[in-house]
Order: structure tokens, then C-alpha cells, then sequence
């Protein structure tokens, strides 16, 4: 059994968008999870979600691995990116469209466009 750092980090590096968070992207358990993968879902992008409340080690150590003491924990290619806050800034000032083309993550630009409309 390898320990939570390993599972985390080969998790991270598996997928080039990985979503930590409480629940499943199809029934999130708390509302700073379904935020972020609304804006995930409407915006059309693949990404692994892990679930961390069916596994204890994996809640506490991404906390521990990203230093970032919430959840939900986005990461695109490896990288941490932030929490609900800070998905929820990038997405209204166009910074996640940015991330997403620089990274070559595929999404749906009206629909980030519409998001930032429907919060104008």
C-alpha cells in the first residue's frame, strides 16, 4: 500500500485536470465543491474527480500535499491551482480560460462567457 503523498501525486500527474473534493462531480457533498465543478461541468472540461470523504488519508494529506487547508483543491497538468475562491476569481476575470489554453485543457469558451455574463 503506498501512502497518501504517492496516491496524490501520481493522481495529479495522471490527469491533466484533477478536482479534490467533498462528493463526485455528478453529486457533490458541499457547496464549495459543487461551485467548482458546476463551473467545471458547464464549462465542458474532463477532469478526475476524487472524492475525499470516501478516504480519509487522501482528505488530510492533499491538504498536507498543496499546503492549502480546504477542499475543494483543483490541479491542471500537475499543478495546484486553488480552491473555490480562487476558481471562483480566475473563471470571473477569464485567468482559468488562460490557464486552460496555455495548459491545452479543452473548454468551452461561451460557456466561461456566459458565466462571466450571468455575474456582470
Amino acid at each position: 500500500m503506498t501512502d497518501a503523498k504517492t496516491r496524490i501525486d501520481e493522481t495529479v500527474k495522471a490527469s491533466d485536470v484533477v478536482l479534490f473534493m467533498k462528493g463526485t462531480k455528478e453529486q457533490p457533498q458541499c457547496g464549495f465543491s459543487s461551485r467548482v465543478a458546476g463551473v467545471l461541468n458547464f464549462m465542458g472540461v474532463e477532469y478526475n474527480d476524487v472524492n475525499v470523504l470516501a478516504d480519509e488519508e487522501i482528505r488530510q494529506g492533499v491538504k498536507d500535499y498543496s499546503d492549502w487547508p480546504t477542499i475543494p483543491q483543483l490541479y491542471v497538468k500537475g499543478e495546484f491551482v486553488g480552491g473555490c475562491d480562487i476558481i471562483t476569481e480566475m473563471t470571473l476575470s477569464g485567468e482559468l480560460d488562460a490557464l486552460f489554453e496555455q495548459n491545452g485543457v479543452t473548454y468551452d469558451k461561451d460557456a466561461a462567457d456566459k458565466i462571466r455574463e450571468a455575474n456582470a
